[in-house]
């Protein structure tokens, strides 16, 4: 099984999975990771030399890659990875999968997104003042996609412990 945790940027699913792979003794995996360690560059410099499709193109590569070679694996999606191509269609309909939408205010992403603003492409550039509105537009645009997760969770104000009982709940 992998468990195929999605949602914007700075909903957890780093900080989720690992202790989540942790209590079903499943591998973590982070699919920026994943795919840095693949082409030997940073995901930045990946986005700035290839372009943003030709990104996309691999996260799509790479999903099917780690769909195929791996189980039991908690698996931390980008942000954007659902949204291009047939990319969430895929991950839904494969019988290994179970895919789980981390649901997160847009006040909740915003003071997460503040902190590490320089660190995020996507971000990077906006202005303190635009950014919770930019962020509440994306995450509409995104949303469709993201709300065909087997699973949604709603993370505002649930511990890690919480999150994670919900999560291994559905898998039984």
């Amino acid at each position: 099984m992998i468990i195929a945790l999605l949602g914007y940027m700075g909903s957890g699913k780093s900080t989720l999975g690992k202790p989540l792979a942790q209590s079903l003794v499943y591998e973590f995996l982070d699919l920026d990771h994943f795919i840095e360690q693949q082409q030997g560059q940073s995901i930045t410099d990946l986005f700035d030399s290839q372009g943003e499709i030709q990104f996309r193109s691999m996260e799509r590569t790479a999903v099917e890659t780690i769909c195929r070679t791996h189980h039991n694996t908690v698996l931390a999606l980008g942000g954007g990875t659902p949204c291009y191509g047939d990319t969430m269609s895929f991950l839904v309909q494969h019988p290994n999968v179970l895919t789980v939408y981390l649901k997160v205010s847009v006040h909740l992403l915003y003071t997460r997104l503040i902190v590490d603003q320089s660190k995020r492409p996507l971000i990077a550039h906006i202005s303190q003042s635009q950014l919770s509105e930019f962020i509440a537009k994306h995450v509409f645009e995104r949303s469709r996609f993201y709300n065909l997760a087997q699973l949604i969770v709603t993370t505002d104000n649930k511990s890690i412990e919480t999150l994670i009982s919900e999560i291994s709940e559905e898998l039984n």
